[in-house]
């Protein structure tokens, strides 16, 4: 099986060559993002492996079908960049559903922490000989409540974490779990009466820009949001007026809505062209990472060990239990349901 690999980064390449080379799976690294310009490069290939940042429309899906593609393996758990629908009858999809909740769960936890006790700022100072405590008072996390929303694998970790600090817990799901033994409330609620909240769910129609200007002004005055889902979940402009009208206290981002063309790539020697990116970066209490959150050692392995199980299970099986469709499990004749492929 040959697979164009889109968006490919040095610290892919290991883990997807090693179970690459166990399943007879040919990995072509291709540095640059899928796009409409870019997919002449899958031509030819079994499937094409890509990332958060790619584009698979339905332009994009079309000219990959023309090129006899016939499978799309999703290295991620959203999907909110491929069209789906326009997928079914041409091209399978497949994604990770879960790598490793733990490296997101806990790297929230930490842009957390470093937020709220001033560690970077005190890492800044240390290296410049600066032992001035000035500036640098925190609060406490015990005792305060914690909003989080989305309460699946990496939802539950991080309310797992924030317990163990003592922290109250509100959760809010669209589908919530009777038997997970959380407060769940609705998102006026949580909104309302959470010191910091934290968003752990998919990027939907529904779920985009739910924090806005209306549900920002319904927060608690000092509020600290904390994203490492999808960028798109705020408004950035939004949040930037909250942190200007002091009513977002800091923001923990390692996501933002305008990311595809930044993030992962080293821009150092340019000049940011995002105004409201830039603005967002020079503020004291914003910590951005550049959608990091996944990125650990384990990770990685079970990112590229699950991609090359789904591609070669499907061929060999004709199924896939991550493949995705667009009305998967939403009818009394799901296929998938009946071990089968989706079409």
């Amino acid at each position: 099986m040959n697979v164009a690999f889109f968006d490919a980064k040095p610290y892919d390449r290991p883990s997807f060559e090693t179970f690459g080379a166990q399943e007879g799976v040919h990995f072509k690294f291709f540095e640059a993002k899928l796009n409409e310009d870019t997919a002449e490069l899958a031509r030819g290939y079994d499937a094409v492996c890509v990332f958060v940042n790619d584009t698979v429309n339905a332009a994009v899906i079309d000219k990959l079908y023309a090129y006899g593609v016939r499978m799309i393996a999703l290295r991620c758990a959203g999907y909110n960049n491929v069209d789906v629908r326009h997928c079914f009858g041409k091209i399978h999809v497949f994604r990770v559903p879960a790598y490793s909740p733990y490296a997101v769960a806990e790297h929230a936890m930490a842009m957390l922490l470093t937020s709220v006790r001033r560690i970077h700022k005190a890492y800044i100072r240390t290296r410049d000989n600066n032992f001035s405590l000035n500036g640098l008072t925190g609060f406490d996390l015990h005792g305060k409540t914690v909003g989080v929303v989305g309460t699946g694998k990496i939802g539950r970790v991080f309310i797992d974490i924030c317990r163990g600090f003592g922290m109250k817990v509100l959760a809010y799901d669209k589908f919530p779990n009777p038997d997970a033994g959380l407060d769940y409330v609705d998102l006026d609620c949580l909104f309302a009466e959470s010191d910091i909240i934290s968003f752990h769910c998919p990027l939907t129609d529904e779920t985009r820009h739910m924090v806005n200007r209306e549900t920002i002004a319904r927060m608690k005055k000092g509020v600290v949001l904390v994203n490492t889902s999808r960028g798109a979940l705020i408004d950035a402009e939004a949040l930037l007026e909250g942190i200007k009208a002091r009513q977002v206290g800091a923001a923990c981002l390692d996501v933002y809505e305008e990311e595809s063309d930044i993030f992962f790539e080293d821009n150092s020697g340019h000049i940011l062209n995002d105004d409201v990116l830039a603005r967002l970066i020079s503020m004291p209490n914003v910590i951005l990472t550049s959608h990091q959150a996944f990125l650990t050692q384990e990770a990685l392995h079970n990112i590229a060990q699950t991609t090359v199980e789904n591609l070669v299970g499907f061929v060999r099986d004709g199924s896939c239990e991550n493949e995705l469709c667009y009305h998967c499990g939403k009818t009394d004749d799901c296929r998938k349901q009946r071990l089968k492929k989706c079409f």
